[in-house]
């Protein structure tokens, strides 16, 4: 159903606090212009778990106005069932066209309850789901055999892989074959689990670096694996930014220098200060000054 480069967008405020709607108009259609295929909201990057519900919903819908039609996926990441079920539905009479769900990000949840809470929220929401399975930030592992007791319900249709081991996605492969759109979620992983059937890519520095993102995966969709491995190689320390606590403020660095936004972060977050923001100022300044000439695909 799925596929392709989708972008977890990063959430814009203003300097009071509020939603800073027309920046984030005008970096979700950045995504859009370099030829993502598709944008989710309110993630880990979006920093959902910080949002009240209204706050994702108009996150949401602003996405949705320059999305061009692309699908828009709203995610699902309250500490509660009850609330992410309500958080469903509501994304369901917003015109979500599909719902990114995380077990409970507070309760590390036994085999019984993930499938329950991944159950209630499909069917509150009645969207196409994306399941996110990430045990290293979440403490919930989503295993190939909970994937493989949910199939029967034909609304997961696609799995973010975020469990930091490659070998896991050919265990999805191997056991449930193309059942679920098979997604990586860990960026510098991106093309090792392109290699091994990933059918997408759950972006975080695409949302800086769209053009280099996007010309990676459709490379190597083209299996022209040694350019995408050039592209990829320049792009490595900027991936590493993702894969760490402070990936939203390390990323929104990168905004702020590559496309000229801004690193507001919501409290309990505070932007990059001291060694830590120089270390990742250079990381970024370093490949911008060698950033790759692009090949046509």
């Amino acid at each position: 159903m799925w596929q392709g480069v989708f972008p977890a967008v990063t959430t814009k405020f203003t300097a009071d606090d509020r939603l800073d709607h027309a920046e984030m108009e005008r970096c979700f259609g950045l995504q859009i212009e370099a030829g993502v295929d598709g944008l989710i909201v309110a993630g880990s990057l979006g920093e959902g778990p910080m949002l009240s519900h209204e706050e994702k919903l108009d996150v949401f819908r602003t996405a949705k106005s320059v999305a061009s039609g692309k699908p828009v996926l709203l995610t699902v990441n309250e500490a509660g069932t009850r609330e992410a079920a309500q958080m469903a539905r509501l994304a369901a009479k917003a015109g979500a066209d599909g719902l990114m769900v995380v077990p409970s990000m507070v309760y590390p949840t036994n085999r019984e309850e993930t499938v329950g809470a991944l159950r209630a929220v499909a069917q509150a929401g009645d969207l196409p789901v994306m399941i996110y399975s990430n045990r290293v930030a979440y403490r919930v592992d989503v295993t190939p055999e909970i994937m493989e007791e949910v199939a029967d319900d034909s609304r997961f249709v696609a799995v973010k892989e975020s469990c930091d081991d490659i070998r896991r996605s050919t265990e999805i492969v191997n056991r449930l074959g193309n059942r679920y759109d098979l997604f990586t979620g860990v960026d510098n992983l991106a093309f090792e689990a392109l290699s091994v059937g990933a059918v997408g890519w759950v972006a975080g520095l695409v949302v800086a670096f769209p053009l280099e993102t996007v010309a990676i995966f459709h490379l190597m969709k083209q299996g022209r694996r040694d350019e995408a491995l050039a592209i990829y190689r320049w792009f490595r320390p900027l991936l590493d930014l993702d894969v760490s606590t402070y990936l939203v403020q390390n990323i929104k660095l990168a905004e702020a220098l590559a496309i000229g936004s801004n690193d507001r972060v919501r409290l309990p977050r505070r932007p990059l200060s001291g060694e830590r923001r120089m270390a990742a100022e250079k990381t970024i300044l370093d490949a911008m000054a060698s950033r790759p000439a692009l090949p046509a695909f």
